[in-house]
């Protein structure tokens, strides 16, 4: 149906013509022209700001609990693309930048800024085991694993790096 970087007027209706499509391309932010992930994390910021005030606990539930969500509505936006990890899937980055911002949760304003950027560099550059998993875990469950793991990467540097200020 499409390829792995474009999205046609027909992927697209295939994409939103099932709710789970629109979780999955992140409420339309990965429906970008470009940097999908990138306007996929933003995005995930704004729900995180607001719930800001939740606990580490709160957090873990809601991370778990989207993560489980996710590999369902990634594996059925895959199915509908028939692109496994199609770029305008970014729910895997919502669930991985709320990870990279737990440490954030207690944190100056700038700790925001640079766990983005961190979970931005960790997706990207997909360092040992991010890459590995990336090529070998298939399905909605490669689709997260990737970003779960991207996420714990820059929130054990923004940790470390919150220690260190």
């Amino acid at each position: 149906m499409s390829d792995k970087y474009v999205l046609d007027a027909a992927s697209r209706r295939a994409l939103l013509a099932h709710p789970a499509g629109w979780v999955a391309c992140g409420f339309g932010s990965g429906l970008a022209p470009k940097a999908q992930g990138t306007f996929g994390s933003l995005a995930a910021i704004l729900p995180w700001l607001l719930l800001r005030d939740l606990s580490v606990a709160a957090w873990l539930v809601i991370i778990v609990v989207g993560f489980a969500f996710g590999v369902w509505v990634c594996d059925v936006a895959g199915r509908a693309l028939g692109v496994a990890d199609h770029r305008s899937v970014v729910w895997d980055e919502f669930i991985g930048q709320w990870i990279a911002l737990l440490p954030a949760l207690v944190a100056p304003w700038w700790a925001v800024l640079a766990g983005f950027v961190l979970f931005r560099i960790f997706d990207v550059w997909k360092p040992w085991p991010i890459g590995w998993l990336d090529r070998r875990v298939k399905g909605g469950m490669g689709v997260m694993l990737d970003d779960v793991v991207a996420g714990v990467f820059a929130a054990v540097v923004l940790w470390i790096v919150l220690r260190f200020v």
